[in-house]
């Protein structure tokens, strides 16, 4: 991190030296650094705080599987379920990316497992389109609804066979019967 951004008390930053430190703190969110965002953290960084897309610290820390920057996050009281300006969610990110060990990480802090985007597809859905067997199953026994339909009417189900995606498919047609 700069050195003046460093020394600097908030009220003596420019807009231009905050908007880069707000840049740098988002960019050590990206890279997972838990020991600095703890430090951050300690010293009055907001946990909730939002990039100009909306990203939150914890849906980039998530997203880039960066599970212990994930755990500081939440440590420090950051919200899972805060979605990004395009209704993505941690959750949504996690599950389109099959990372298991930060789903089950959102769920113990209370993440949604049933929560969706604008336009209606959730966790379940994505986990499905990509193929990611063990995520779905994950969701599934945490109580995703595999009967949910985006707003289009399009369910996990239909996602997976629309993508090719066959053992999700057979894996939901099973839960489905």
């Amino acid at each position: 991190m700069h050195d003046e951004s460093k020394n600097a008390a908030p009220e003596q930053m420019t807009d231009q030296e905050t908007i880069a430190f707000a840049q740098e703190v988002f960019q050590v969110a990206r890279q997972g650094n838990a020991d600095m965002l703890g430090r951050l953290l300690e010293k009055g960084l907001p946990p909730n705080l939002r990039n100009q897309k909306g990203d939150t610290l914890l849906m980039l820390a998530s997203y880039h599987g960066h599970i212990d920057a994930v755990r500081v996050l939440l440590a420090h009281k950051a919200d899972p379920e805060i979605a990004n300006d395009n209704g993505q969610s941690p959750m949504a990110g996690a599950a389109f990316k099959g990372n298991l060990p930060m789903l089950r990480l959102l769920l113990e802090h209370g993440a949604n497992v049933e929560g969706a985007s604008p336009d209606g597809k959730t966790a379940l859905m994505f986990a499905a389109m990509f193929n990611h067997t063990e995520a779905v199953e994950l969701l599934l026994a945490h109580g995703a609804d595999d009967r949910a339909r985006d707003i289009s009417g399009v369910s996990a189900l239909d996602m997976a066979q629309k993508m090719g995606a066959k053992d999700t498919a057979a894996q939901l047609a099973k839960v489905s019967l």
